[in-house]
């Protein structure tokens, strides 16, 4: 996978539902259970899961998504039932669709395109113009042949799409950092001067007039320099009738780059200029309540401003996060979800209980106890949620050619490849509110020392 990379050390990182939705995530469960796949979330009940929560307040949440992990069962289980909208993280990028003058790849990009499509997920379009991850031919053309090609990347990629993508990230990441709010270097703007951003959006707007075209930036998140060198451009931009419908924060923060005090005012004082906001590439570097609180803090900022459409966090496990060890995403290494997930579901107004009229839910962990050459011990935690729960379901995938040997403390169940391990009570599995049991396992490792894939729980 294509990482980003900052171009300022000192700066924060870049780069990286309605009942017809919930309908359909039931649907998809169902027809995953029944394939043996892992599903992680939890009986899908009204505002039960990120994507049902903003469609009540009206608004989307997304992930960023990687083809290359759609084929994994926990990802897109994930995905395909906590959100309703994707933004392909590196597969419509310059470089992943035109990496030779005039000659398309489309396939990846596809890919996620079509999957989120067939599951009613809306897509962001990300990115046409931006000064990274470019083929080397881009940088060494004058300026009327970049000019042409410019334009012409624009229109093809954007009539390959036409009517798919709900917003596209038309130019991304074109002022600098730091206190100039001056533009950044790039063969844009070296060759084709700060007419380029314009005539981009202009041709964007020719080649799918339905779609919304957004400006996209990092270090934007509150109000300072390059936030308003950005909000200048879009003031202009609509006082002269330049096509631009909205804007796009970043918001990836840190210990080093908090969310922002004002973050909420800067969302409005962009929107106060007539377009609409969204939050584009989230993640939240950090754990337990303090990440948690942040991650709030930011669905309430958007959730404050009526033209700010959706939320987009920048990929859905930390284990492919390109922060990964800042563990900045709602779902950890084995998909389990983290504290930050209830707290935005929570923002959101949702619920993760289960079941009919607002019944059980329960929460799961997962530690490796014991290390040998040639297997390991591992030991999940079942918590049960803000009332008594019945019984539990947890799902458990090993990676082939790993295999579950011994387990205690639990009743298993396996699929058919005997890679999906379903553990149930053994015995009473009643727990009072709050209160946790624990099962284990030993996984032979076979060559492959990999962490399992540990599901949500599923609780009555």
């Amino acid at each position: 996978m294509i990482t980003r990379t900052s171009t300022d050390p000192t700066a924060a990182p870049p780069p990286r539902q309605s009942r017809a939705r919930r309908a359909l995530v039931l649907g998809m469960a169902g027809l995953l259970a029944a394939a043996g796949v892992t599903t992680l979330a939890g009986t899908a009940e009204a505002a039960g899961t990120l994507g049902a929560a903003a469609a009540e307040k009206g608004r989307y949440f997304g992930a960023a998504v990687a083809a290359n992990h759609l084929g994994e069962a926990p990802y897109a289980s994930t995905l395909n039932t906590e959100f309703n909208s994707a933004t392909p993280e590196n597969e419509m990028k310059w470089d992943a669709v035109e990496s030779t003058r005039n000659s398309f790849t489309y396939g990846p990009a596809d890919q996620i395109v079509n999957h989120a499509q067939s599951r009613g997920m809306k897509v962001r379009g990300h990115t046409l113009v931006w000064h990274s991850q470019l083929p080397g031919w881009v940088g060494g053309l004058g300026a009327a042949d970049l000019r042409t090609a410019m334009n012409n990347h624009i229109t093809q990629v954007m009539q390959h799409y036409k009517g798919k993508i709900h917003s596209w990230d038309v130019v991304n990441e074109a002022f600098q950092d730091g206190s100039s709010g001056a533009r950044r270097s790039s063969p844009f703007q070296d060759k084709l001067g700060n007419g380029f951003i314009e005539e981009a959006f202009r041709t964007a707007r020719a080649a799918d007039p339905a779609a919304k075209l957004c400006y996209n930036d990092y270090n934007t998140d509150g109000v300072n320099a390059k936030s308003n060198a950005v909000y200048n451009l879009v003031r202009d931009f609509k006082a002269r009738g330049v096509p631009i419908d909205c804007v796009g924060f970043q918001s990836h923060f840190n210990s080093a780059s908090p969310v922002t005090g004002d973050y909420r005012a800067n969302l409005q004082r962009f929107a106060d200029l007539g377009v609409d906001v969204q939050i584009t590439e989230l993640d939240i570097e950090g754990s337990g309540t303090a990440q948690a609180n942040s991650y709030t803090n930011v669905v309430n900022a958007c959730l404050g401003v009526s033209r700010c459409t959706g939320i987009t966090v920048w990929g859905v496990t930390d284990k492919y996060s390109w922060r990964a060890s800042g563990t900045p995403l709602l779902f950890d290494n084995n998909y389990a979800k983290k504290p930050a997930y209830n707290a935005v579901l929570t923002a959101l107004g949702g619920t993760g209980s289960g079941g009919g009229g607002g019944g059980a839910a329960c929460t799961v962990s997962y530690s490796r106890t014991d290390d040998w050459s040639d297997r390991y011990n591992g030991k999940v935690t079942v918590t049960a949620g803000g009332s008594a729960i019945s019984t539990w379901t947890v799902t458990v995938t090993v990676t082939s050619p790993q295999k579950v040997s011994t387990t205690w403390n639990g009743t298993p169940s396996w699929d058919a490849g005997g890679n999906v391990m379903t553990m149930k009570p053994n015995g009473n599995g009643t727990l009072a509110a709050g209160a946790s049991t624990s099962f284990g396992f030993t996984v032979m490792k076979n060559g492959n020392s990999s962490a399992p894939s540990v599901g949500s729980c599923t609780a009555s």
